[in-house]
C-alpha cells in the first residue's frame, strides 16, 4: 500500500498498515533522521515560544514604566492608573480557565498564535489616544507663548500683571473639558492584551512538558523564563528612551518646552513604545501558525518509545463539558494544591505592587527622572533576575529536584529575599522643602496650606493656588510658583528664565541681590543620589536570590496534581492570582499612594488631576511595610505546604513499602513458597 506522508517530519516517517503500532520505519537511518527531526521541531517550537515570552514581557514591563506618564497625561490619580494596570489581569481572568482547559484539547500552537496576535492589536490600541487628543498643555503660570512663539511673563508679583494673572483662573474651564475619558481606550487595549496572553503560559508549558523528558522540560521552562526576563530589560530601556522624549515630539519642537524630564509636569512620549511593542507582538504571532498540533511524546530523547499522538480524535464539546466538573473538584480537594494556590495569591499581590509601583517609588523617594529610573532598573535588577532564573533551570536539571526539594528551594530563596529587603527602610531621603506644603514660610510657626490666607511676603500678589509651576529660591526652598515666592521681576526666557526681587526669599534674611529663583524644584541632597544607587544594588541582589527559586515554583504547579490536570492546574493558578492579586493590588495600593499626596494638580474640568508632590516618608513606610508583610504571609503558607508535601511523600513511601511486602514470597506451614497479594 502507498505510504501516507506525515506532515510532521517530512518523508522520514511513514504511516503504513501492517505494523502493530500502525506504522513502520524504513530502516535505522530513517529512524535516526526522524528522531532528530522531531527533536528539532520541539526546539523550534521552544524558540518561537521564547520570542512570544520576550515580546509579551517587553510590552508588560513597558506598560509598568509608563505609569507616571499616563497618570500625568490624562490627569488622573494613582488609583485610576491602578485600574488601567489591573485591566490586563481582568482580561486574562475572563478566559484563562477556559483556554487552559479547553485549549489543551485542541491545536495549542495555533491557539497561542491567535492570542499573541490579539496582544499586538490591543497594544497598538493603547497608543491610539495620542493621535486623538489635542497637544499636551502642562499647567504653568510662569510663562506662556504668544502666537509668535515668544515667552511672556504673567505670574510675577507685580501690579501690571494682576489683571492678566487672575483672568485665566477666575473659574473652571468647563467648556474645555474633554468630552470623553480617553484613558478608557488604554484600559480596553490593555484588557485585550490580557485576553491574548492567557494562552501562552498554560498551553506553552503543558505542550513542552508533554513532549520533553521531565528533567529537560524543567530546563526548557527555565530557558523560556530567562528569555522572557530579557524582555523587561528592553521594556525598561524603551521606557527610558520614550520618557526622555516630549509627549508631542511628533508635532512640537522639544527645545520650545519650558520644563525638563525631572519636572513633575513632564510627560514623555508614552505612546511611542506601544507602537513599537505592538508591531513586535504581531511579528511574534506569525511562526506559531505553522506548527503541527502535536509531537511524538518525549521527542527530545534518542529513541522513540511511543507511537505518535497527533492522530487522536478531537473530543466533542459535550465530552469536555462533562469532564470539567470532576476535574475541577479533584483540584479543589487537593490540600497541597490549595496551600500552593494561597501562597501564590499572596506572593502575586507583592509582585503586582512591586512591578507596578517600583519605578514610581524610586522617582519620588530619590528625586529621579522616569527616564533615568527605567534605564537603571533595566540594566541592574532585570539582568540579575534573568541570570537567577537561568541558574535555577540549570540546577533543576543537574540535581533533578523532586517536589519536596522544589518546595524547599522556593521557600529558602523567598525567606532570603525577605531578609535582604529589610534594609530598604533605612535607604531614604527627606521630603523636599516646599514652602507652605512641607515647611512653613519664614516667620510662620507652622506649615500653612497654600489655599489658606498667604503669609505677608506674598499677601498682595493674589497668587492662584490651582497651578503648579515650582521655582527654586536661593534659600534652597521650593515655591509653588514665582508668584508664591513674591518675585517682582524676571530675566531671560524659557529654561533660562530667572526671577528676581522675591520678597519671600528675602524674608529668610537674604539681601535683595541674593533673593532670586530659577524654574524647577530644588535639587535633592547629594547623599540622596548615593542612597538611590545603594538601593538598586541591594534590590538586584534580592531579586537574584529570589529568582533562583523560579523554576521550582513553576514545576510545583505541574507535579502536585495528576498529569491530566496539568494545564487546568496552571490555568486555575493564573486565574486565581489575577483575580485576587493582579487586579486588586494596583488599585488598592494606588489608593494608598493617593493618600500620601500633599499637592494635587487640577484638570480642565476642575476635577482632581495628577499628584504633584508626595509625602515620601509615608510613601516609604506604606510601600516597604506592605510588601514585607505580604512576603511574611506568603512564605508562612509555603512553609505549611512544604510540611504537607513531606508528610504525603512519607505516607506514599510507606504505602509503597507495605505493598511490596504484601507481594513478597513467604512460606506456608508445608514449607511451600506462596505470594501474598492484598
Amino acid at each position: 500500500m502507498r505510504p501516507t506522508l506525515d506532515p510532521l517530519c517530512n518523508a522520514d516517517w511513514f504511516i503504513m498498515e501492517g505494523s502493530p503500532y500502525g506504522m513502520d520505519y524504513l530502516g535505522r537511518n530513517q529512524k535516526t533522521l526522524q528522531t532528530k527531526c522531531c527533536s528539532t521541531s520541539l526546539k523550534i517550537f521552544i524558540g518561537a515560544l521564547a520570542f512570544c515570552y520576550f515580546s509579551k514581557s517587553l510590552t508588560g514591563f513597558y506598560t509598568k514604566s509608563t505609569i507616571t506618564q499616563i497618570e500625568r497625561r490624562f490627569e488622573i490619580p494613582s488609583s485610576t492608573v491602578g485600574i488601567i494596570d489591573g485591566s490586563f489581569e481582568m482580561g486574562n481572568m475572563l478566559v484563562i480557565t477556559l483556554v487552559s482547559y479547553v485549549g489543551a484539547k485542541f491545536h495549542r500552537p495555533k491557539i497561542i498564535g491567535a492570542g499573541v496576535l490579539l496582544m499586538g492589536i490591543g497594544t497598538l490600541l493603547m497608543a491610539s489616544p495620542h493621535f486623538i487628543m489635542d497637544r499636551y498643555k502642562y499647567d504653568t503660570a510662569a510663562t506662556h507663548t504668544n502666537d509668535a512663539g515668544n515667552f511672556t511673563v504673567i505670574s510675577t508679583c507685580s501690579s501690571d500683571s494682576q489683571e492678566t494673572l487672575q483672568q485665566p483662573f477666575s473659574g473652571c474651564q468647563t467648556e474645555e473639558a474633554e468630552s470623553s475619558p480617553l484613558w478608557v481606550i488604554v484600559l480596553l487595549g490593555n484588557t485585550m492584551r490580557g485576553i491574548g496572553e492567557s494562552s501562552i503560559v498554560p498551553l506553552g508549558m503543558s505542550f513542552i512538558d508533554d513532549y520533553g523528558q521531565p528533567e529537560n522540560s524543567a530546563f526548557y521552562i527555565g530557558c523560556l523564563n530567562t528569555l522572557g526576563v530579557i524582555g523587561p530589560i528592553f521594556g525598561f530601556m524603551l521606557g527610558s528612551l520614550c520618557a526622555n522624549l516630549y509627549v508631542d515630539i511628533d508635532s512640537v519642537y522639544q527645545a520650545s518646552v519650558s520644563i525638563t524630564p525631572q519636572d513633575s509636569r513632564w510627560v514623555g512620549a508614552w505612546w511611542l513604545g506601544y507602537v513599537v511593542s505592538g508591531l513586535l507582538n504581531l511579528l511574534a504571532a506569525f511562526p506559531l501558525w505553522f506548527f503541527p498540533r502535536a509531537l511524538p511524546e518525549n521527542s527530545d530523547i534518542s529513541e522513540l518509545n511511543h507511537p505518535p499522538q497527533h492522530h487522536k480524535t478531537t473530543p466533542s464539546l459535550t465530552e469536555i463539558a462533562k469532564d470539567f466538573p470532576p476535574s475541577f473538584k479533584r483540584l479543589l480537594t487537593n490540600k497541597i494544591y490549595i496551600l500552593y494556590l494561597a501562597h501564590s495569591i499572596v506572593a502575586f499581590n507583592d509582585f503586582a505592587i512591586g512591578a507596578s509601583y517600583t519605578p514610581k517609588y524610586l522617582e519620588q523617594q530619590f528625586g529621579q527622572s522616569a527616564s533615568k529610573t527605567n534605564f537603571l532598573i533595566g540594566v541592574t535588577s532585570v539582568p540579575a533576575v534573568a541570570v537567577g532564573i537561568f541558574l535555577s533551570g540549570l540546577m533543576m536539571k543537574r540535581f533533578k529536584w523532586d517536589l519536596l526539594a522544589s518546595a524547599r528551594v522556593n521557600l529558602y530563596t523567598g525567606v532570603a529575599m525577605l531578609f535582604l529587603a529589610i534594609p530598604f527602610f533605612a535607604l531614604r531621603c527627606e521630603n523636599l522643602d516646599v514652602a507652605g506644603v512641607t515647611v512653613p514660610y519664614q516667620g510662620s510657626t507652622e506649615v500653612q496650606d497654600i489655599s489658606d490666607l498667604p503669609p505677608s511676603c506674598n499677601a498682595n500678589c493674589g497668587c492662584p493656588d490651582i497651578k503648579w509651576d515650582p521655582v527654586c529660591g536661593e534659600n534652597g526652598v521650593t515655591y509653588i510658583s514665582p508668584c508664591h515666592a513674591g518675585c517682582n521681576s524676571t530675566q531671560g526666557a524659557g529654561w533660562n528664565m530667572t526671577f528676581h526681587d522675591c520678597s519671600c526669599i528675602q524674608s529668610w534674611g537674604l539681601s535683595i541681590g541674593n533673593s532670586s529663583a530659577v524654574l524647577g524644584q530644588c535639587s535633592r541632597d547629594p547623599n540622596c543620589n548615593r542612597m538611590f544607587y545603594i538601593y538598586l544594588g541591594l534590590q538586584s541582589l534580592a531579586f537574584f536570590v529570589y529568582s533562583l527559586g523560579t523554576v521550582p515554583f513553576f514545576t510545583m504547579s505541574l507535579r502536585i496534581v495528576d498529569p491530566e490536570l496539568k494545564s487546568l492546574s496552571v490555568g486555575m493558578l493564573l486565574f486565581a492570582v489575577r483575580v485576587l492579586g493582579g487586579i486588586p493590588a494596583p488599585i488598592y495600593f494606588g489608593a494608598l499612594i493617593d493618600s500620601t499626596c500633599l499637592k494635587w494638580g487640577q484638570n480642565k474640568s476642575c476635577g482632581r488631576g495628577a499628584c504633584r508632590i508626595y509625602d515620601i516618608e509615608t510613601f516609604r513606610f506604606l510601600f516597604q511595610g506592605l510588601t514585607i508583610g505580604l512576603r511574611v504571609l506568603a512564605y508562612s503558607l509555603l512553609w505549611i505546604a512544604t510540611i504537607e508535601i513531606k508528610r504525603k511523600m512519607k505516607n506514599d513511601k510507606q504505602l509503597s513499602k507495605d505493598t511490596e511486602l504484601q507481594k513478597s514470597p513467604s512460606k506456608d506451614s508445608a514449607g511451600k513458597k506462596t505470594v501474598q497479594v492484598k
